[in-house]
């Protein structure tokens, strides 16, 4: 597991593309929709009191770190650090560098540099890999990109410090063990059931389908007299669907993939047409984020109602989706 044999891929989604170039690299040819899916990690969440820049947060994915802890099922074990200094944190990623291994950062997607200037913002819980060090810079693997890149040490250091809503305080990850192929079957209906479980009967009303239920509702409430805050609102959810990480519509595709890659595994054809489904939702999500983004720019009238009409529809179609993907796990 030296770095030398490390395989750089492109991948939609930082996360789930860290960890499926992680596993490969400890021996268990994963693909990034299947770390996605094994781990569980779709979702959707409503948080209004957990603000960024002043708006609710709204998630269409588990929260960070879920997937990096999800894979269980690889009998692999993965250590977690953080450091109280960067000066302590450099010299750990150093050392474990100097080791030959892989090891993975949290970051702000702000301070790298190597990131265009218009797609930086302050946004801790960007994950990448790092693959060596080459003078003051480092050897990055990131998954968003086409090739590696490098990185001077002293951005890489702020990225990995940054303040703010989920500081990332210097967490570096690396696999301590091998990992090992899961019994598929056993471990593919596990993921599928949580999944199901975590968008149709969480205990709190913020989560999955009832999120969306809620989010349809505070757009419904949304006085249209201030214009320009409900733009900024409603900004903000398209924002949170379509650019942080890779969005709503984008996890319905990647966790569609996972289907079609696990209807293979298990030889279960259901979920091959239950993501043809979940594949239609994404498209749904796509329109509501187009109209959303029309009303913002007065290309279309500004109506909250309407928004929250389009959300209903989708809270409906999701809920039919996963109760009908929850009674395929039983044939």
């Amino acid at each position: 597991m030296n770095a030398q044999s490390f395989e750089h891929r492109q991948a939609s989604h930082c996360e789930s593309g860290v960890v499926a170039a992680l596993a490969r690299h400890a021996g268990v040819d994963l693909s990034e929709a299947m770390a996605f899916g094994l781990s569980s990690a779709l979702s959707f969440a409503y948080l209004p009191f957990v603000r960024i820049n002043g708006l609710p947060l709204i998630s269409y994915r588990m929260p960070p770190k879920f997937i990096l802890r999800g894979l269980k099922c690889l009998g692999w074990r993965v250590r977690f650090e953080t450091f109280r200094s960067p000066a302590a944190g450099r010299e750990r990623l150093d050392a474990l560098l100097a080791e030959g291994r892989i090891v993975g950062l949290q970051t702000s997607v702000f301070w790298l540099p190597y990131f265009p200037e218009d797609l930086r913002f302050h946004f801790n819980a960007h994950n990448l890999l790092v693959i060596g060090r080459e003078g003051d810079q480092y050897r990055i693997s990131d998954p968003v990109f086409e090739e590696t890149v490098l990185c001077d040490a002293a951005a890489l250091e702020k990225a990995r410090f940054a303040r703010g809503a989920l500081a990332p305080k210097g967490l570096l990850y690396h696999a301590q063990s091998p990992a090992s192929e899961p019994d598929w079957a056993k471990a593919l209906s596990a993921a599928i059931r949580k999944t199901c479980r975590i968008m149709l009967r969480t205990p709190l009303p913020l989560i999955g389908v009832r999120g969306i239920h809620r989010l349809a509702r505070a757009l419904s409430r949304l006085a249209t007299g201030d214009e320009r805050a409900a733009k900024l609102y409603i900004g903000n959810i398209v924002r949170m669907q379509e650019e942080i990480g890779t969005g709503g519509a984008g996890f319905r595709f990647l966790y569609a993939a996972f289907l079609q890659e696990a209807a293979e595994r298990a030889e279960k054809p259901a979920w091959t047409e239950l993501a043809a489904e979940l594949i239609g939702i994404g498209d749904q999500w796509r329109e509501f984020a187009l109209v959303a983004a029309r009303m913002c720019r007065d290309r279309e009238p500004l109506s909250p109602a309407t928004l929250a009409g389009l959300l209903e529809a989708l809270a409906l179609r999701e809920k039919a989706f996963f109760l009908a993907l929850q009674k395929s796990l039983k044939c």
